[in-house]
């Protein structure tokens, strides 16, 4: 999985008006579990742009300065009303530790039900995946080329020796549905089958 470096500083002081200013300052409070204790810090908040406004799953490197920490983002919070980040949380990781965090869908293929007319429903767009840090991966591929019209793609079409999908076997990833146009002419047909034909007698 691809990593992004974030740079801060360690802090000492946690309290209410320490946090305050920091934010003034336009920095965020963070801090990190896992280890053997918490490690608080405070990083710009445009540090964070490339993490958290983005569709895409990474691991992060956390430089400050003294320690360089491998960790995932575990928890965010933001200002209800100006989506300020506030507050976030990190969880170190451990090489020989399994972890659990949610990556991107990716879809690849042509569905054969799309190309007779059918429309493509993404149920899933992310899935929680159980794995070690090395193996943790960038996205989980959803191959829809053999869905026909009808059909639906389950979790259990996506398993992966390097990681472990954390849901149940019926949870559907992607389905093909007929589209409107397509049940409309279907209905059409079939009236048009059922009705005596013209000039005949009954």
């Amino acid at each position: 999985m691809k990593s992004i470096t974030i740079k801060g500083s360690e802090r000492e002081n946690v309290g209410k008006s320490s946090t305050k200013s920091l934010r003034d300052a336009g920095m965020v409070p963070c801090v990190v579990y896992g280890g053997d204790k918490p490690v608080h810090f405070s990083a710009e908040e445009k540090s964070f742009k490339n993490l958290v406004y983005t569709p895409n799953a990474h691991t992060v490197v956390l430089d400050l300065g003294a320690k360089k920490i491998n960790a995932i983002l575990q928890d965010i919070q933001v200002h209800p009303i100006s989506d300020k980040i506030l507050h976030i949380d990190f969880f170190e990781l451990n090489e020989k530790k399994e972890i659990t965090m949610e990556v991107p869908v990716k879809v690849v293929g042509t569905s054969k039900g799309v190309l007779g007319g059918g429309v493509l429903r993404l149920n899933q767009r992310k899935l929680k995946v159980k794995a070690l840090p090395a193996n943790l991966p960038d996205f989980v591929e959803a191959d829809i080329t053999e869905l026909e019209m009808g059909n639906k793609l389950y979790v259990t079409k996506l398993v992966s020796d390097k990681y472990k999908l954390m849901h149940p076997d019926n949870t559907v990833v992607a389905q093909v549905r007929i589209s409107r146009a397509a049940m409309k002419a279907a209905q059409e047909a079939a009236k048009a089958a059922k009705a005596p034909a013209k000039g005949k007698k009954k």
